[in-house]
């Protein structure tokens, strides 16, 4: 183990502790994040609804409607338990505070006038007093809300039994209570809280608290009263961790057992909302009494009577993320109880996960660092691949959660920091040989090379290239001049500019041989179109060799003016690592080669500095080519077509171009035929060469010239016939 990686092991095992650390803190913004995971696992798979003997009497907009602004006068709520008792309601659960007399009762408003004698004022009727005694004797239960003022308490209508040890301080404690009044309290078959999510920083609920605590006494939720009165059970058996103190595991009601989590609440399974668990409250109340459906659907039901008016303020957020009538999410409460389709959280998740951040975080360290980055990332996502599988598959089989989020967090954090540390600190030994290398080899040289150990061996692969040689005009008597020290400050400027162009055009720099350059291009990969990106790096070399001699960036002054050769020449090749086994190069041999190097020697007799073979230029269909001849190559027995690359697509498909290649082709066949208006067309051509300034068409038709004064003794039968290029149409 080097220095650099004992420091990244050190390192990156004390981030592997601070967040093991940290998860078991459990701070709020985990907690979210694991909230939300199981509620994406919930909108994939809720709960379906089932037709359970639960029921909704919905305060709705029909009702209101109907009969007035909430709150209705307590006369007509006796009215509406009276007709859901006679219909054969298992229980009737309130999700309505009565904390105040009815201020809409006969008697509360004549007492509000004043002036009334006492006598007539008590044979007024009293709505609390006819509530009241339509609780009586009926399954009834009520609810109560919690309070930071005063001092009340509510009455536990059931008996509590325990199993374990002392459950007192383990679900959430109530100070107070909003009051009922008396007599309502005292004729309620049962009486719970309403509270969904007291002292929880989420607006939505996820856990719905079955029991509250104030220290001495339990007190049940209204959805397991509703549940205890509908079976006529007088007793709650709460058991308790029998090892552990203020652990809650199950609550027993009647012939229910209800599996909580450790503070008493139940882990919600959320079902869409759903019509069919809602009646509105106006055809419980109809005046030609309820519709036989109403009655059937009530018939042996537990019912909650609330409000879905959403100007009453009792909405609710589900973890499907649909907003709900509070009320629903106790009837959801008790549908879930009677479907037995629980969610819970094992005691041992949190160890779990903790141990899980450790482990994985550990092992990331150790691949990244002695591996490799990449052996790690797939290693890691191997595991989170996993984690999320069997998290899932343990909600969606047994109900069970398990965050899979924190441990991947935690990995991938751990993952980048490690890789980071490696590439900035390990492996700057590789980068620095890349840096040196790169001046050399083309980038997709280099990646293959990196990514593929197996191309260092020696061999090659017969492909087609397109090969380009450079040489520079004039250098053995300019390097006469010049002191060695200058010689290798010209040729570093010149080829340093020149050689960035076969870079750029996706091309690989073979060589340097004194004063030429060698580069090919569609090897080590494929190269699409690549004649033409070939013919591309040329062009611009003719243009930067132009700005070097206008802005004298060699030193010469401006009377000498640097001039350079390019031939190129599309054919197949031997391509691969050539040398020995402890020293080779990656290049290029064969036919293409040597075709391409002798093209680049024709440059000199045509009097052009970029010459393409007849194979390249075929490639090229609308660049701006013109027929250089055919010229008899050193080892060919064959002669060579060459064409002149004036320049690319822009400029071949222009007018001006059209006008001079017909120029330039009746030119050709004119001194192929000796015509004698050879010397007129000549002096036609040059005049429409005349817009291509960057293009030595001058000199170029001047040797055009002299090759048709060497070749007019000799026959016309003896001269190869000139390919015609395609024409440009604008």
């Amino acid at each position: 183990m080097t220095r650099m990686q004992h420091i990244g092991v050190i390192l990156g095992l004390a981030l592997v502790a601070a967040f093991t650390l940290l998860r078991a803190s459990d701070p709020p913004l985990l907690r979210q994040l694991r909230d939300i995971t199981f509620d994406e696992y919930q909108r994939i798979t809720p709960r379906p609804f089932e037709n359970t003997p639960v029921r909704v009497v919905d305060i709705d907009e029909a009702s209101l409607r109907e009969f007035g602004q909430w709150p209705w006068p307590r006369d007509r709520l006796a009215l509406l338990v009276e007709r859901l008792s006679d219909m054969g309601a298992a229980s009737i659960a309130f999700d309505v505070l009565f904390a105040e007399a009815d201020r809409l009762s006969p008697r509360s408003i004549m007492r509000d006038v004043g002036g009334v004698d006492p006598t007539l004022l008590s044979r007024l009727p009293d709505n609390d007093q006819i509530f009241a005694e339509s609780l009586a004797g009926r399954p009834v239960v009520l609810g109560f809300g919690l309070s930071t003022d005063g001092s009340y308490k509510p009455p536990v209508k059931a008996g509590f039994a325990f199993t374990g040890e002392s459950p007192f301080n383990a679900p959430p404690h109530m100070t107070a209570a909003t009051p009922i009044r008396p007599q309502l309290q005292i004729n309620a078959s049962g009486i719970g809280h309403i509270s969904l999510n007291p002292g929880t920083y989420s607006s939505a609920v996820r856990r719905v608290p079955l029991l509250l605590s104030d220290g001495e006494q339990l007190y049940p939720n209204l959805a397991l009263e509703a549940l205890r009165v509908a079976q006529g059970a007088s007793t709650y058996i709460v058991a308790a961790a029998p090892d552990a103190a203020d652990t809650l595991t199950s609550i027993k009601v009647g012939d229910f057992v209800v599996p909580v989590t450790s503070s008493g609440e139940l882990w919600l399974y959320t079902s869409p909302d759903n019509a069919e668990r809602y009646i509105s409250a106006a055809k419980v109340l109809a005046a030609d009494g309820p519709p036989p459906e109403v009655s059937a659907a009530i018939q042996g039901s537990i019912v909650f009577v609330g409000t879905s008016s959403a100007g009453l303020q009792d909405i609710r957020t589900t973890a499907l993320g649909e907003n709900v009538p509070g009320v629903s999410v106790h009837a959801q409460t008790v549908e879930q109880i009677l479907s037995g389709h629980f969610l819970s959280r094992p005691d041992w998740a949190d160890g779990m996960e903790i141990l899980l951040i450790a482990v994985l975080g550990t092992c990331l360290v150790m691949v990244t660092t002695f591996v490799s980055p990449a052996v790690a990332l797939a290693w890691g996502v191997i595991i989170t691949a996993l984690a999320l599988a069997a998290s899932w598959i343990a909600f969606s089989q047994w109900g069970l959660l398990f965050d899979p989020l924190a441990p991947i967090i935690a990995g991938s954090i751990i993952h980048f920091a490690a890789t980071s540390f490696r590439i900035l600190v390990i492996d700057r030994e590789r980068r620095e040989v890349r840096r040196a290398f790169g001046q050399y080899l083309s980038p997709s040289l280099l990646h293959r090379i990196e990514h593929n150990p197996d191309a260092l061996r020696l061999g090659g692969d017969d492909r087609e290239l397109t090969v380009m040689f450079v040489d520079v005009r004039g250098f053995t008597t300019l390097s006469e001049r010049l002191q060695p020290a200058d010689v290798v400050r010209f040729l570093n400027t010149l080829l340093d500019a020149l050689s960035r162009h076969v870079v750029a055009n996706e091309g690989t720099l073979d060589k340097f041989i004194g004063d030429s350059i060698m580069a090919f291009w569609n090897a080590p990969v494929d190269v699409a179109n690549h004649p033409a990106k070939a013919v591309r790096a040329a062009l611009a070399m003719r243009q930067t060799l132009a700005s070097l001699n206008a802005n004298d960036a060699f030193g010469f002054g401006p009377a000498y003016q640097v001039g350079i050769g390019i031939g190129i020449h599309t054919g197949l090749a031997c391509v691969g690592n050539m040398g020995a086994e402890s020293r080779f190069n990656y290049s290029a041999v064969g036919d293409a080669v040597n075709v391409s190097a002798r093209i680049e020697g024709c440059c000199k007799e045509v009097g052009f500095d970029i010459l393409v073979s007849e194979t390249t230029a075929a490639a090229l269909p609308d660049f701006a080519l013109l027929d250089a001849g055919a010229l008899g190559l050193k080892g060919k027995s064959t002669r060579t077509r060459l064409y002149a690359a004036i320049g690319d697509e822009e400029i071949g498909l222009s007018t001006t171009f059209a006008l001079l290649e017909t120029a330039h082709q009746a030119l050709i066949e004119a001194m192929r035929t000796r015509s004698a208006d050879s010397r007129k067309l000549l002096a036609r051509t040059r005049q429409r060469a005349q817009p291509f300034t960057e293009a030595a068409l001058p000199e170029f038709y001047r040797r055009l010239a002299r090759r048709a004064e060497h070749f007019r003794d000799v026959p016309a039968d003896k001269i190869s016939q000139p390919a015609t290029h395609q024409e440009h149409v604008t």
